[in-house]
């Protein structure tokens, strides 16, 4: 399955997450939420993946954790904020380039209209 097959299939799943919790809870609710409809949906599913980082060809186990992983191809990034900022983009382009990664989503769930808030995010794709 290609990265834009389960981009499609994680925003139906965000969407009908969204529908049934609606906006405002934490972060971890609909990590958790979002983690299972892929799981049922037969998706490999990991979360609070661990990204390490290289410098001088030196690994640091520095605290990056990324928050889904799905099939070892596509990372999610879940906020429940006001509003996405620029610091929420650069740090889900920063796991997709630490983790070599080509399809990234930033989800927003603490939006009326959850369309506006999904956005992909792309390193090399």
């Amino acid at each position: 399955m290609k990265e834009n097959d389960i981009s499609y299939d994680v925003r139906g799943a965000a969407f009908k997450i969204h529908k049934e919790l609606g906006p405002g809870l934490l972060e971890s609710v609909y990590e958790a939420a979002l983690a299972y409809e892929l799981r049922e949906m037969g998706y490999d599913v990991k979360t609070q993946v661990a990204v390490p980082m290289y410098y001088n060809d030196i690994k640091f186990e520095i605290g990056f954790r990324l928050d889904i992983l799905v099939n070892d191809l596509v990372i999610i990034e879940i906020k429940s904020v006001e509003a996405l900022a620029g610091v929420h983009y650069k740090q889900l382009l920063t796991y997709l380039k630490l983790t070599d990664k080509k399809l990234g989503l930033l989800i927003n769930f603490n939006s009326a209209n959850l369309k506006e808030s999904i956005k992909r995010v792309v390193n090399n794709l």
